[in-house]
């Protein structure tokens, strides 16, 4: 009797297996698409832009034509127009050690990836806004590359000092970079070498030069890619 009571307890105990959930599935997250994690950069470097001081007219994503390129087009990143000078900043979108020189025809991103120079990239963005804004004024160039913070640098020294004309810098420190260089640039010159109204006639000038046909920078893309 007593076997027979014990019995009808043990079963009425017994539960059907659960699925047991890994903690790792329970906080795991859909992964982001590129294309998102290129607009969350562009929207930390539009905050930095927003920092600058008022004097400061910005353009971003801009394509201009130049002969000169392979596809026949530059694309740059973001123009920082100020009364000293012009900033012309290329931004990467990078994960690693990013290795290079000033003179290096190629950068490495944790000895796995390489990448063209992104000064040299970005000599070229400069040489076709100086064709186009020729004559307005004396303009003096400084030369900026972006990386976001999942990076770590082993460059050039020089390349992160204020005195430089060729900059790399981290996206959260891009507005704290160009008030320094502004700083040290106005220390030496006392007088802004490009006014107010000259200011805005090269915004003006970058901005009627902007490209903004869908197809032709799907295009130049393509080319640069190598798919055409």
């Amino acid at each position: 009797m007593f076997k027979a009571l014990l019995s009808l307890f043990k079963k009425s105990d017994t539960k059907p297996p659960q699925p047991v959930r890994s903690a790792q599935a329970s906080k795991s997250r859909p992964k982001v698409a590129s294309t998102r994690i290129g607009e969350l950069g562009e929207h930390k470097i539009n905050i930095q832009l927003d920092q600058l001081p008022k004097e400061c007219k910005s353009l971003s994503d801009l394509m201009l034509s130049n002969p000169k390129s392979r596809t026949g087009y530059t694309q740059i990143d973001h123009v920082v127009i100020s009364p000293y000078c012009l900033f012309v900043i290329e931004t990467k979108n990078y994960n690693g050690e990013i290795k290079g020189g000033r003179t290096d025809q190629q950068w490495s991103v944790s000895n796995r990836y390489k990448m063209y120079n992104p000064l040299k990239q970005n000599y070229g963005h400069i040489k076709a806004i100086e064709s186009l804004i020729q004559g307005i004024a004396a303009v003096k160039f400084i030369s900026m590359v972006s990386f976001t913070m999942r990076c770590r640098f082993s460059i050039d020294p020089d390349l992160r000092k204020i005195h430089s004309d060729e900059l790399v810098v981290y996206d959260v420190e891009l507005s704290e970079f160009i008030s320094r260089k502004l700083i040290s640039l106005k220390t030496g010159t006392p007088e802004p070498s490009i006014s107010t109204a000259e200011i805005q006639t090269i915004y003006e000038h970058l901005l009627q030069a902007n490209i903004t046909d869908a197809e032709i920078r799907k295009l130049h893309v393509q080319r640069i890619k190598g798919k055409n």
